[in-house]
């Protein structure tokens, strides 16, 4: 059963339809375009006189509320062209402009934007192919940051575990970072066969980068893909909202202060799915939850003309408990218990000194106790010990609590034609401390790390990133360099291509080191190669990579880094807004040729959370007359491979003792929400909505490996919870309506 499905899925709408329409006394819309008449997204459009100000979507369109009155003098920039000026009257009516823009002289300069191995949804990027509200509407994504990405290119279709699996790695070795700061714990404690879902609110986030290769050296410790989120900065206006879902609820609000330089925000937000698993029948026989409980709180201060202070803080708790026959007995019953708290802070700065040089620094500390119970009982629910292998093994009880901190600062000097350089540094405290049985945990790191970037034009049309990052971990004792470098080159016709190199470290996970610190980091080599053209509401992209992975951890026959492997492939992405009206679709495919040796892997071997070919498509539809609209998601993949691996004691060697490939993934998932309003009358009137949606709506069988037991007699396959998930509720929202974006947000 797909647990904490509906958590985020009232905050998902309402973050959907929050970018861009307020009530207020009288707004200012329009287009913004170049002189072919084709959009110009993220152009910034402001009121000379006022603190507020918007960007154009991705079909170039705005809005601007504003309270202010009178002859306003209208600013509307974007790089690589002049800027626009035009005195505007207000007054309690509304203005629709159709701008144009004229390029400026060293357009050709500025419109190179270097984008190998990354997908970029935020105002800087110009050829952001999603945003943070394409992201999180996927239909099946359950508005979960890794979830809504796996309908990209490069990641895997990956339903037995949670985090994301791009190009050939772990859902370890992509790591998730907020303003500049790693999230520590991004998911719920995991529990084995099941997804957890993300922690992290996502209407936290107006803008996301998604670097599955050859990612800046700003950033570290993430050997595959980095998940770069920014968080918004003050909401437009103040508001509050509540919601039912079918196993969730959840209220909150947003207070913007009278001058608009500061606000604050509280959440708060219940799951528990007992009763629905009591109606929907399920695989796994739950004893406790899956229960969750969350809430978080922000404020944002505007300092001065250019500085921003923000500050967000999430805790939450967790409790899910299964017991299932047990795999090397039919008598006995095992038992899977995880209590989970965490709490995670962010405290964030930046600052333009002056016209040349910017100041970013940021401190983040997460506090997490991880409390998890196995246990051998008979029918009667009784624990039951047993002297012989495997049965004694089966009794355990782990409790671990981590302490995380950060410290980031970053420098950037910027030039003209859109150079900069950037040079920084960063501390990671983390400390391990708990219990696992009868021993005791103690684990301690502090990893120091220095990075600088620069930004260069070698030509009018071809731009250059250059950058390295040093690393040195305590526990480790350790040192290692990593050089990063990207190159882009402009064609005449807007098309692009860009290349990217580097090389990425990351410490072993602290399972390892909690049994030895005698270790070393692993490391991959990126190299990542495509092409790109934006134009006319379209989006295309093909890209192929390699990367070699060295010192990847083996456990047999002792721990050690004598592991390695490889991943190449190539990756095809199309979006298309302008073809059929009121329609937004995209299409990715990706081909993955990958061998692993490590772990208890006898050899370079397929890993089982690798399939070579997997597409997904996602499809909006917008019923303009009726205020509906409709998503759609199709992911296709071809069959892992499944191993039963044994150690061999009489060899001392790790043997394949079974081996197979599942049948294809296919899943089909459809979500349907109606926007409305209620209680019209009312002076400050709500907005309402609400939404059905089934995940897996074929009912198709999804297999996604197997448990062995442990003489390899029996495999128990692994599937989802039930065939098919159903969730419906309704949301309401006070002080903002945002019904016609949402509805005209595709009709370019």
């Amino acid at each position: 059963m797909k647990i904490h499905i509906i958590k985020y899925i009232a905050v998902a709408f309402l973050f959907l339809l929050a970018p861009r329409f307020v009530f207020s006394q009288h707004r200012i819309s329009g287009t913004v375009k170049n002189s072919n008449g084709e959009a110009i997204p993220f152009a910034s459009i402001s009121l000379k006189a006022t603190a507020g100000g918007t960007k154009t979507d991705t079909a170039g369109t705005f809005n601007l509320p504003t309270n202010a009155k009178g002859k306003q003098l209208l600013v509307v920039t974007s790089v690589g062209y002049k800027s626009f000026k035009k005195e505007v009257t207000l007054a309690d009516s509304s203005i629709y402009l159709d701008i144009v823009l004229l390029q400026s002289d060293a357009q050709s300069l500025h419109e190179v934007i270097i984008s190998a191995g990354s997908f970029e949804a935020s105002d800087k990027a110009k050829g952001a192919s999603l945003t943070a509200i394409d992201a999180f509407t996927v239909a099946g994504s359950n508005a979960d940051v890794a979830l809504a990405l796996r309908s990209l290119p490069g990641s895997q279709q990956i339903g037995e575990a949670d985090g994301l699996y791009v190009r050939g790695g772990t859902g370890d070795e992509t790591k998730q970072f907020i303003d500049g700061t790693l999230v520590k714990n991004p998911n719920y404690p995991a529990v084995p066969g099941l997804q957890q879902y993300a922690r992290v609110n996502p209407i936290l986030f107006n803008g996301i980068l998604f670097s599955t290769g050859g990612y800046s050296a700003l950033y570290g410790q993430a050997m595959s893909s980095a998940l770069i989120l920014e968080s918004v900065d003050l909401p437009e206006k103040s508001s509050a909202y509540f919601s039912v879902f079918t196993a969730n609820m959840g209220a909150g609000i947003q207070e913007l202060a009278k001058n608009k330089k500061s606000s604050y925000g509280v959440t708060l937000r219940y799951s528990n799915q007992t009763w629905y698993n009591a109606i929907i029948p399920q695989r796994i026989n739950y004893f406790s939850g899956p229960e969750y409980l969350e809430g978080d709180a922000n404020f944002r201060i505007k300092t001065g003309k250019t500085g921003m202070l923000k500050f967000y803080t999430n805790w939450n708790t967790s409790n899910v408990g299964m017991r299932n026959p047990d795999i090397d007995s039919a008598a006995l019953r095992s038992g899977y218990q995880v209590k989970g708290m965490n709490s995670y802070n962010n405290l964030s700065y930046r600052e333009y000194l002056n016209d040349d040089w910017k100041l970013e620094a940021g401190l983040a500390y997460s506090y997490s106790r991880v409390n998890t119970i196995q246990t051998l009982t008979g029918n009667d629910g009784q624990t039951i010990k047993l002297p012989d292998y495997p049965f004694n093994e089966k009794n355990n009880h782990r409790i671990i609590n981590n302490d995380f901190a950060q410290a980031r600062i970053v420098f950037t000097r910027m030039f003209p034609h859109n150079q900069a350089i950037r040079f920084g540094a960063e501390h990671f405290y983390s400390h391990d401390h708990g219990i696992s049985n009868d021993s005791t945990i103690a684990l301690t790191d502090n990893l120091t790390a220095s990075f600088a970037e620069g930004d260069i034009y070698l030509a009018n049309d071809l731009a250059a990133k250059i950058g390295v990052r040093t690393e040195h971990s305590s526990l480790l004792n350790k040192w290692v360099i990593a050089p990063r470098a990207s190159l882009a080159y402009r064609l005449n016709d807007g098309g692009q291509f860009n290349f990217a190199y580097g090389i990425f470290y990351q410490e072993p996970q602290n399972d390892f080191l909690y049994q030895t610190t005698d270790l070393h980091f692993s490391s991959a080599t990126h190299y990542v190669l495509n092409y790109t053209k934006k134009a006319h509401n379209r989006f295309f992209r093909i890209e192929a990579y390699y990367k070699q992975y060295k010192d990847l951890i083996k456990t047999e026959p002792v721990i050690s880094n004598n592991g390695k492997g490889y991943a190449r492939g190539i990756e095809l992405f199309f979006r298309d807004k302008k073809t059929f009206k009121n329609l937004d679709y995209w299409i990715s495919y990706t081909y993955l040729n990958t061998k692993r040796d490590f772990l208890d892997y006898p050899d370079e071997i397929q890993p089982t959370f690798a399939t070579p070919h997997t597409a997904t498509i996602a499809i909006k539809k917008n019923f303009q007359d009726i205020d509906t609209y409709v998503n759609i998601s199709y992911a296709f993949a071809t069959g892992r491979p499944y191993y039963n691996i044994r150690y061999d004691n009489v060899i001392n060697v790790s043997r394949i003792y079974d081996q197979g490939t599942t049948k294809n993934y296919s899943v089909l998932n459809l979500q349907v929400a109606h926007l409305m309003s209620l209680f019209k009358s009312w002076k400050q009137k709500p907005f309402s909505g609400f939404s059905v949606g089934v995940n897996n709506l074929l009912g198709t069988n999804q297999l996604f490996g197997y448990n062995y037991s442990a003489n390899g007699d029996i495999k128990m396959p692994l599937t989802l919870p039930a065939r098919r998930y159903y969730y419906a509720g309704f949301f309401m929202s006070f002080g903002i309506n945002r019904t016609s974006d949402i509805l005209d947000n595709n009709n370019n």
